[in-house]
């Protein structure tokens, strides 16, 4: 009876352990499932993308070679759409980011919103990558394995927007206008360049903090052709 009883405890011990009721558990398989599908529905893209630009536009397509195999990630893959993670799996994400990098978990948050609009298999035609849309450049030298990661991501993201905010003493238009352009166009231009993309985008993740003592130069309207 004893040791009967040591089993039925062992047992319920056990399930108990591993219930799949467990929120972060829970939370985890669907993130990885879903970035499963979405690594597959890249490859898929990128297999059709380069019909999509003209040659000599300065626009390097994406290689699908050299994005990360689908099987590797837990999940079954499929053909399913580049779906947007769900807050309940990318919150906890951005929070600790912000928290390691000393950044607002909000200004994150939009970011991660114009980049990507959650998307973390998102691929641009110049080849940036995942949900703060890391340039491959960039991504090594911040040590990034996979892009496609969400937190891998979000943290060198993360970390790349805190060494642009005290590149620029802390001028979040500059640090955004640079992480859009590069620093080197920033840096030519001595401020936000000239570049009607730039200024939407930062125009863009300032509205989405709801600041509005912060005025950006207007962009000059193009002057007609004249026949």
């Amino acid at each position: 009876m004893r040791w009967t009883f040591i089993l039925m405890a062992s047992c319920a011990l056990a399930q108990t352990s591993q219930s799949p009721t467990d929120p972060m558990r829970a939370a985890r398989e669907k993130q990885q499932a879903s970035v499963a599908r979405q690594r597959e529905a890249v490859r898929k893209q990128a297999q059709t993308v380069g019909a999509w630009l003209e040659p000599g536009r300065g626009v390097d397509p994406v290689d699908p070679a050299n994005l990360p195999d689908p099987a590797s990630a837990s999940g079954s893959a499929s053909q399913a759409p580049c779906d947007p993670l769900g807050d309940e799996s990318i919150a906890p994400i951005i929070d600790i980011a912000a928290k390691a990098q000393s950044v607002q978990p909000n200004l994150l948050r939009a970011v991660i919103e114009q980049e990507s609009r959650f998307r973390p298999c998102a691929v641009s035609p110049k080849g940036a990558k995942g949900l703060m849309q890391l340039m491959p450049d960039t991504a090594a030298e911040l040590g990034v394995s996979d892009a496609f990661d969400p937190t891998e991501n979000i943290q060198a993201g993360a970390k790349y927007l805190r060494q642009l905010l005290e590149k620029y003493k802390g001028d979040l238009p500059q640090a955004l206008g640079a992480y859009n352009a590069g620093p080197s166009t920033v840096d030519q231009a001595g401020g936000i360049p000239n570049i009607r993309e730039t200024r939407d985008y930062v125009k863009s993740i300032i509205d989405k903090l709801g600041i509005t003592h912060i005025d950006l130069p207007s962009i000059p309207m193009p002057k007609p052709i004249e026949n």
